[in-house]
This record gives C-alpha cells, sequence and structure tokens, in this order.
C-alpha cells in the first residue's frame, strides 16, 4: 500500500472512531451520557456533581459494570484515588453527569457496540487493501547498513541451492525403508505414504510420550497443535499429560541447539521428512495396539534419516537429477555475480561434501564458479565449526582428493576442508559488522556468528513465500482484522456480569475461538504458521528475531536492494505505549472509540 493509501486509512480509522463514540445515542441506549464516569459505576460526591444548579441526593442510581440499576450510598461510592481526575476530565469534556441515569439494557448495549464495531472493521478494509507483502521483501530485526558490509558468506543447502518439495519424499521414502531393512520395523509402516505438508519447521517433538506439537515463545503449548502420530491429542489430555498445565519447563523445552533430554525442535527445512516419519510411525503402533518405546522409536528414525545423508542418497539424486531439484540457479548467478562486481569478497562454508558443492554450483552458476569466491570451506561440521571446534583446515585438490600440507593462508581458487572459525578469523582478519553471512539454520549457522562474533546475519526462510501469499488473501485480512476488533470489544465488556451479558460475551468468545482456527488452518490445517501461534511469536520466531539481523525467503531478494542500502525494523510498540501505531489502527485494537470506558484503569 502507498504512504497515501496508508495514510487515508489511518485518517478514516480515526474520523469514523470520533463519530462512533455516541454510539449509544444512536442506538437508543444513553449510558455513554455519563461518560466514563456512569460506565464504570463511579460517581462524584459534593452538593454540585452534575452541571445543574439541583443537588444530587445521598443515594444515586447508576449504570455500567455489573451494577445495572443498582442503589449505592453515596459513603461507599466516593473514593479519594483517582477523584481529582475524573473531575478535572469533567471539566475538560463539558459533559453533564446526570443523577438520573435511565438503566440500560445490558443485551441490547452489548450487541449494539458488537454491530458497530463489525461495520467499523467492514469500513477499514477498502478495495485493494490485500496483496501489501511484497514475497521478495527482506525483512530487518536490527538496522542493517549494507554500505558498511564488505564480505557477504554464504551455506549451501537452502541458501545458494533452494530445492524442490520432491527431494523431501524421496528422504521419507528411503528412511522408511531403512526402519524396515536396518531396523527391522513391521512392514506395515511401508503403507504409510509421505504427507506433503503435515509438519512445518520449528515445531518440537517430546520425545518420551511421542507428541509433535508448536510451543510459543513463552514456552506454551499452543492448544489444538499437539499430534501423537497422525491424530491430535484433546486439550484436556495434553494438560493432563503435562502436569494441569500448557506449559513446558525451559530446562525442558531444548538447549542452546534445540535439543534437550526431553525435547527437539526441529529448525532446518531438511527436518520435515523426519517428523513426517515420526508421526506416521507412531501411528502404525497405535493403530495396530502394539506396544512401543517413544524414545527408541525417536532414535531409530532420527538415525535412519542420518543413513540417508551419510550414505549420500540424497547427494546422488540431487546430482542425476540437478534440473528437478534445483530451484531459481538463476537468481543465485546473479546474486554472486552482482557482488562481486561491485568489489564484495565472497565466502562459503558448508556442510555439504566438495563434489556435491561443485556439481550444483557449475549447475547453477558456471564451471569458473569458483571465481566468485575468495574463501571455499567444504564439510565444516556446522555448528561446531563456529563454536569451540579446533579442527584444523585441509585442503583438497582440484580432483576433491584430500592434501596434507600446513595451511598458513586460505587462498582463492582452493578448496578447504573442516576447520574452525577462530583460524578462519586469526587468517582472513574478517571480523564485527562487515562480514554478512546468510544461513537456513537458525541455530546452527547463524546464532554462534552473532552472539559470539558479532557478524550480521542474514537467515533464508523458504517459507515465507508461502505465508505471504496467505497473508495477502482477502479472507486473512478480513478474519484477522475482525479477530482483532472482537478481541478488543472482549476486553472492554468483560466488565458486565450479569447472567444476560456473560451468555453474550460466551457467544464472542466462541466467534473468536473459530476466527483463530480460521486463521490458523489458511496456512497448515495441523499447525498453523510457523511465525505465530494463536497470538504470540512462535519459539521460532523468537530464535529468528534473536539470530538473524535480515530475514527473506531466499538470497534472491538482495537483487532488489542497492548495495548501499540500509534496511530500518520498524519500530512496533510496546504493551504499554501509546496505541496510536499504523498496525493497531488497521486491526483495530485501539481503545477508541470506546476509550471512556477504560478511563477508571489508572
Amino acid at each position: 500500500m502507498s504512504c497515501q493509501k496508508i495514510g487515508n486509512l489511518s485518517r478514516a480509522l480515526w474520523q469514523k472512531s470520533r463519530r462512533t463514540t455516541p454510539l449509544c445515542t444512536a442506538s437508543k441506549i444513553p449510558a455513554l451520557a455519563c461518560g466514563s464516569v456512569a460506565s464504570t459505576g463511579l460517581t462524584l460526591n459534593g452538593p454540585k456533581c452534575c452541571e445543574t444548579t439541583q443537588k444530587c441526593g445521598s443515594e444515586r442510581k447508576v449504570t455500567g459494570g455489573s451494577h445495572f440499576g443498582s442503589t449505592t450510598p453515596s459513603s461507599h461510592r466516593h473514593q479519594v484515588v483517582g477523584k481529582g481526575k475524573i473531575d478535572e476530565s469533567l471539566k475538560k469534556s463539558q459533559r453533564k453527569f446526570s443523577s438520573t441515569a435511565p438503566q440500560v439494557d445490558p443485551k441490547k448495549y452489548l450487541w449494539a457496540r458488537y454491530n458497530e464495531m463489525k461495520r467499523l472493521v467492514h469500513d477499514l478494509i477498502p478495495p485493494g487493501v490485500c496483496n501489501l507483502l511484497n514475497p521478495s521483501t527482506i525483512y530487518a530485526n536490527n538496522e542493517v547498513n549494507l554500505e558498511e558490509v564488505d564480505i557477504y558468506g554464504f551455506d549451501y543447502d537452502y541458501t545458494l541451492a533452494l530445492y524442490s518439495s520432491a527431494l523431501d519424499e524421496m528422504i521419507y521414502n528411503k528412511a522408511r525403508q531403512f526402519l524396515i531393512e536396518h531396523y527391522k520395523y513391521p512392514q506395515g509402516i511401508s503403507k504409510y505414504d509421505y504427507i506433503p505438508n503435515f509438519a512445518t519447521r520449528g515445531l518440537h517433538y517430546d520425545i518420551q510420550k511421542g507428541l509433535l506439537m508448536k510451543i510459543d515463545a513463552f514456552h506454551y503449548i499452543q492448544l489444538g497443535t499437539v499430534y501423537r502420530g497422525l491424530k491430535p491429542v484433546p486439550d484436556e489430555e495434553v494438560m493432563h499429560l503435562y502436569g494441569g498445565s500448557n506449559h513446558v519447563p525451559l530446562h525442558q523445552v531444548s538447549g542452546f541447539y534445540g535439543k534437550g533430554p526431553k525435547m527437539k525442535q526441529y529448525m532446518d527445512v531438511f527436518s520435515i521428512p523426519e517428523m513426517t516419519l515420526l508421526a506416521s510411525a507412531n501411528d502404525y503402533f497405535i493403530s495396530n495396539d502394539i506396544e512401543y518405546d517413544p524414545v527408541h522409536l525417536y532414535k531409530d528414525v532420527s538415525d535412519a534419516i542420518g543413513m540417508v545423508h551419510i550414505k549420500g542418497y540424497m547427494y546422488k539424486w540431487i546430482m542425476q537429477d540437478l534440473e528437478k531439484y534445483i530451484l531459481r540457479g538463476d537468481e543465485t548467478y546473479a546474486v554472486l555475480h552482482r557482488l562481486a562486481s561491485h568489489g564484495k569478497k565472497l565466502f562459503l562454508i558448508t556442510n555439504s561434501p566438495f563434489s556435491f558443492v561443485d556439481k550444483g554450483m557449475k549447475y547453477m552458476v558456471g564451471k569458473d564458479w569458483r571465481e566468485f569466491f575468495d574463501v571455499v570451506i567444504v564439510q565444516a561440521d556446522k555448528p561446531h565449526f563456529f563454536n569451540d571446534c579446533v579442527k584444523p583446515f585441509r585442503r583438497l585438490d582440484s580432483n576433491g582428493d584430500l592434501q596434507w600440507d600446513k595451511i598458513k593462508t586460505l587462498d582463492k581458487g582452493q578448496i578447504y576442508k573442516q576447520g574452525n572459525l577462530y583460524d578462519f578469523l586469526r587468517l582472513t582478519g574478517w571480523r564485527g559488522s562487515k562480514v554478512l553471512y546468510f544461513g537456513d539454520h537458525l541455530y546452527s549457522d547463524l546464532a554462534d556468528l552473532m552472539l559470539r562474533h558479532g557478524w550480521r546475519t542474514g537467515a533464508i526462510v523458504p517459507e515465507l513465500e508461502v505465508e505471504t501469499k496467505v497473508v495477502n488473501t482477502e479472507q486473512f485480512a478480513q478474519s484477522l482484522t475482525w479477530l482483532q476488533a472482537l478481541t478488543g470489544l472482549l476486553e472492554r465488556m468483560q466488565m458486565y456480569r450479569d447472567p444476560e451479558s456473560k451468555k453474550i460475551l460466551q457467544e464472542w468468545l466462541k466467534e473468536r475461538e473459530e476466527l483463530r482456527a480460521v486463521t490458523k488452518n489458511l496456512f497448515n490445517p495441523q499447525f498453523g504458521s510457523i511465525f505465530r501461534t494463536c497470538h504470540n511469536p512462535t519459539y521460532f520466531s523468537r530464535r529468528l528475531c534473536r539470530f538473524s539481523d535480515l530475514y527473506m525467503a531466499s538470497i534472491s531478494c538482495l537483487l532488489n536492494y542497492d548495495l548501499s542500502y540500509t534496511f530500518y525494523p520498524r519500530r512496533t510498540p510496546l504493551q504499554h505505549e501509546a496505541p496510536l501505531w499504523m498496525d493497531q489502527l488497521c486491526t483495530g485494537c485501539m481503545k477508541t472509540p470506546f476509550l471512556e470506558e477504560m478511563a477508571h484503569i489508572r
């Protein structure tokens, strides 16, 4: 949306909210005639609490809260704290405080508010408000000036080389075969075909309970996203399994690299087939009423997936059909060529073997691909390469054969194996924020570089492309906007506690849960978006913000920006800050037009 459209939308909402303030008048409900004082059940002592010459009696009927038409002694109504503020507020607003405020029908009152908010939200979404997000955008968690970046580093798999989803099914099928042939699992597991889009990146797996789930940034399990095998676990059972709470203690969630004694977080794209195979194997034993140890199953599936990589099957499949598995190689060439032509130094650090990288880079970039890079390191054994690893560098010849000469310099045109970051820094002198490294694995590729060494980091998140398409749909925009507005309405109207009001609020809560399910299922029916639970950021999002300065769908996004471009993170509002922010204006979160009802909260 252009700046002009955003400004128009903001002004339209503000004007509409101002026009909407006297809602009760339009609905023949005079509750707001007394402003915030009437709505909160407060009155003022004194001979002239109303702007009339009539004195108030010792008792007065007030409206709002749970005291519709109640009679409250004046002595009980008097509150020292905030009295001066209320007096001042009334004087400024020049409102009349009537001692004979009419009673409010709570049912009509609440539904009037509901309908008015729904009309407001409907008017908030003008034609063309969708399609705001460009999937080629680079998003900033931290300010980064590309003019200060002299050295660009890259991982290979899912960074320089993006792979088609056909690879996931191949990995799944081969690992399933290993389970049956090498680990002697039942033949019946072979009937479980790969399920595309069952699992999403960033999920946690409870090793001892055999549960796959999504956890938010505060270590709470998102109820409705817990699966045992291929079937969801009821919320009540989840609460029972975790001691009456859906909170998972810190020491159980995972260690720094996503692995803990009881849980593992699956953080890279390669983990999608592993989660699907775990779910399928669990489902087979459960469906056939066969006792099994979830811990052993987890270890066997993990080993089977590992064998696909260790034995080189994945490398062989890709090298045999590069066109089928590698996506958008011409964009990789364009990025490298642009950086090199502007005098930037480039390096590659990958865990993959040289023969595999060499064939893939020749396909994407050309036979002289090594001319783009000042340093190339393969089989680096990340994340150990980036932390306390002390393995020495070894050089490979042009055929990929290991040489045993001592490495005193890292030279352009040579291929190096293993090594460690400390020697890398010593030999290159590349340090600090002038280095920007891109990778897809938040732990293995980025965490140590940012936290220990002060490099700039860029996370490659291919899922952004798909999720952006969902966010740009009219259905998502309408559902999310109304969900936000309804949540705000529930927050403001919860002061009404009479039986009729409680019944209405329960209806709204039910609608809110239905809206949450709708927005979740638009991304993934089992687990929703990789970035959010119902409203909180996911555990994955928390790590993404902590370990990456920038994040994007692919490195090709760099082609949309000048190499002197500065990325500025948007100042997002903290909960205690003023609600006049664009995102809140668009989603109906701001307190107006009902700000008066919250005036008693100070």
